[in-house]
């Protein structure tokens, strides 16, 4: 079988996990080829997720990586079971490969996903028309049939998390974004009503940082943190105008934590945000 021209996100992640197991052991791409009695070529292959891995060959490299963290072991043989195809397949060839990427790192987390909101409000809480006034804002502007398709994607994004009750999302969110006009007052509006009615959902958290709190206390980008089944599977997702970057480094996991954590301490409980939530509904004016 060729190699994958375009392998997904849960498959190079499984290979860059690979690739730290071969690093943390000092082994080269060579020495590993050599244990394991393959081409030098199948290393590298495995380690960019160009091709596959079975449970037993994960084990061999572990073995031979000398590598003793078995709950890390039985989750990448788990992950090489999963060949289920993506609700997301259905738009490839018509959207930026960067969604599906954002899609399949949502739906990768076993355990709870958490996201710190600075500009706008997470994907998977906006309503139709709060997404569309976003995309609308694009350079180079978007026709009206890819704003459409894009705020359909965004939509199934919404309905994967509300199909799957045993997904936490939690969602801190700074207040500014509460006052920011992506398609109008009215849009706004009603996107305000969505989210006191997401807080309700016993899978949803939303939790605000006001403008009083005493210093800000994320960074200045919005970002997702995912936990895996074990936590070297953990995975940030930072956003920016040229799509997501991803990182799983340990080093950068325990950044990210740590801000988090920050910004944790600065956010009003639920109750208290969804008081402010709603008073900022009321409050708008055209």
């Amino acid at each position: 079988m060729p190699p994958r021209r375009h392998p997904t996100f849960r498959q190079r992640r499984l290979g860059a996990e690979l690739r730290r197991m071969r690093e943390a052991a000092s082994l080269s791409g060579p020495q590993l080829a050599r244990i394991l009695d393959i081409d030098v070529s199948q290393v590298s292959q495995m380690e960019t997720g160009r091709i596959g891995v079975s449970r037993q060959r994960i084990r061999a490299i572990a073995d031979a990586c000398r590598c003793l963290n078995d709950p890390l072991i039985q989750a990448l043989g788990g992950m090489t079971q999963d060949r289920s195809k993506g609700w997301w397949e259905d738009y490839r060839g018509s959207l930026p490969a960067a969604f599906f990427e954002s899609a399949e790192h949502e739906e990768f987390a076993t355990g709870t996903v958490k996201v710190w909101a600075s500009m706008f409000l997470p994907g998977v809480l906006q309503t139709a028309d709060y997404a569309k006034g976003m995309f609308s804002r694009r350079v180079p502007s978007l026709t009206v049939d890819e704003i459409d398709l894009r705020t359909a994607f965004r939509t199934q994004r919404r309905n994967f998390l509300l199909r799957h009750p045993e997904k936490k999302f939690e969602a801190y969110i700074h207040e500014s974004c509460l006052v920011t006009r992506f398609g109008g007052t009215e849009v706004l509006r009603q996107q305000l009503q969505r989210l006191v009615e997401d807080s309700y959902r016993g899978n949803v958290t939303i939790r605000i940082i006001p403008f009083k709190a005493h210093t800000y206390p994320g960074v200045t980008e919005s970002f997702i943190y995912s936990y895996g089944e074990v936590t070297e599977l953990d995975t940030v997702e930072t956003d920016s105008s040229r799509g997501p970057e991803f990182y799983d480094a340990p080093n950068e996991l325990n950044s990210y934590r740590a801000i988090l954590g920050r910004i944790e301490k600065a956010s009003l409980d639920e109750k208290e945000s969804r008081e402010m939530i709603t008073a900022t509904s009321r409050e708008l004016k055209d």
